[in-house]
């Protein structure tokens, strides 16, 4: 039980990070704060996705050794001295390069697969993007908390649902001269 709760230690602190995240949202009435445990929580999210795209002995998904064969690799300078001493212009030594792209994605297709363990690439750029998105997310909420404290002096939120509560009554007494507080 201990083996299995340490081997996945990471997803402990993840998900740690991310109560931490979501208690500070749902509890404090400061805006600031609740952008602060918003972005917690964002991360926390975040790193769950690279803990998951994360492979044992894999490398960065860059080819090389046999894997690279055909992206200039291993054949990259023999074949650039061999058409300069054989005069093959730059036209076939592309289509070779071309041909041993398709041989290489032929034999990952055909089941032979590769030499090295690669990670996926795709978790690792979806993440960025998220990075940006959430960035872009808290400098937006950051400004209209601005907008709040410049338009009601505070900014915290029970303070201002209870103007905003004085001045809806304040309207409808206006409105409704006769009657009594709805409240």
């Amino acid at each position: 039980m201990v083996e299995f709760i340490l081997e996945r230690g990471n997803y402990w602190a993840i998900i740690g990070l991310m109560m931490i995240g979501l208690y500070i949202l749902f509890s404090s009435t400061n805006y600031i704060k609740r952008l602060v445990g918003l972005s917690i929580f964002q991360t926390s999210i975040i790193l769950f996705y690279i803990s998951l795209s994360r492979i044992d002995g894999g490398t960065a998904p860059i080819l090389f050794g046999k894997d690279a064969k055909g992206h200039g690799g291993e054949h990259g300078a023999e074949a650039a001295g061999a058409a300069a001493a054989h005069g093959v212009d730059e036209v076939h030594e592309a289509a070779n390069v071309a041909q041993g792209a398709s041989d290489a994605a032929h034999s990952a297709a055909s089941g032979q697969g590769f030499e090295h363990i690669y990670s996926n690439p795709l978790p690792h750029v979806l993440m960025l993007t998220a990075i940006v998105v959430g960035v872009a997310t808290l400098a937006v909420g950051l400004a209209i908390v601005v907008r709040i404290r410049e338009a009601y002096g505070t900014i915290e939120s029970d303070e201002i649902r209870e103007m905003d509560l004085e001045v809806a009554l304040a309207e409808y007494a206006e409105d409704h001269p006769g009657e009594a507080d709805p409240a």
